[in-house]
């Protein structure tokens, strides 16, 4: 038991391991990560602000921003039809909030100047540059998945786990697990290390010198975003259609 207990303890030691600094907010007894929370505030802002204005007063000859927000539109609709199948509509506002959220996140990352905001502590950068961003938007989709194929099948949403064969039991399950950690680590790892190899380059070379590698991190940003909500659609058409 003193073996099993030390290995807990230990465990929970490594938990509060942090890499880096961090700045906190106490709420109502709960230590809350606030460099996340402004920044996403700032990324709300953005997609919020210009859609109110653009669309509050709908032109039978749309505007540019009207224009431009029926294309944003039409293109998430798309994404999901494709992956989802015919029953891609009430999808719909889920897919383009994770898609628009993470676009303009990983691009804040590049084009937002955070470091200028100084902070007690830490500092301010993209929101999926935190590991407890992209983890959240992961498990939402995983909670999405499993409120469709429950929603459409009921509890023989359940039956997909022994299909071909009750052998693969603990493989189906297992397939659950690793899909939010590879939706998580994906967009983590590359936001993080795209903002690396900005910061290295512009403290080793001349600032004219990384402009390229910002513009070759704008575009792999954008498509970080694409894969994450393209996936998300899948994996809710899959649900809903059960196979694999």
């Amino acid at each position: 038991m003193n073996g099993i207990s030390n290995a807990l303890n230990g465990l929970y030691d490594i938990s509060g391991v942090e890499v880096g600094q961090h700045f906190y907010w106490q709420i109502a007894g709960f230590q809350v990560h606030a460099q996340v929370l402004i920044t996403s505030w700032v990324v709300i802002a953005i997609l919020l602000g210009p859609a109110v204005i653009a669309v509050r007063n709908p032109q039978t000859i749309p505007t540019a921003g009207q224009n431009f927000f029926e294309y944003v539109l039409e293109f998430i609709r798309d994404v999901s039809k494709t992956q989802i199948g015919e029953e891609y509509g009430p999808w719909v506002p889920f897919i383009g909030t994770m898609f628009l959220f993470i676009f303009v996140s990983n691009w804040s990352g590049a084009l937002l100047p955070w470091k200028i905001i100084q902070l007690p502590h830490g500092e301010l950068a993209a929101p999926t540059n935190d590991i407890n961003t992209t983890v959240a938007l992961a498990l939402l989709t995983s909670v999405a998945y499993f409120y469709a194929g429950l929603s459409k099948k009921g509890l023989g949403y359940f039956s997909k786990y022994i299909q071909p064969t009750p052998i693969l039991l603990p493989i189906n399950i297992l397939e659950d697990f690793t899909k939010p950690l590879s939706l998580s680590f994906r967009l983590f790892g590359n936001i993080l290390a795209d903002e690396l190899v900005v910061v290295v380059l512009v403290s080793l070379v001349p600032s004219v010198v990384p402009i390229p590698v910002m513009f070759l991190g704008l575009f792999t940003s954008g498509i970080q975003a694409l894969i994450f909500a393209t996936l998300a659609a899948a994996y809710i058409g899959e649900s809903m259609e059960g196979h694999h």
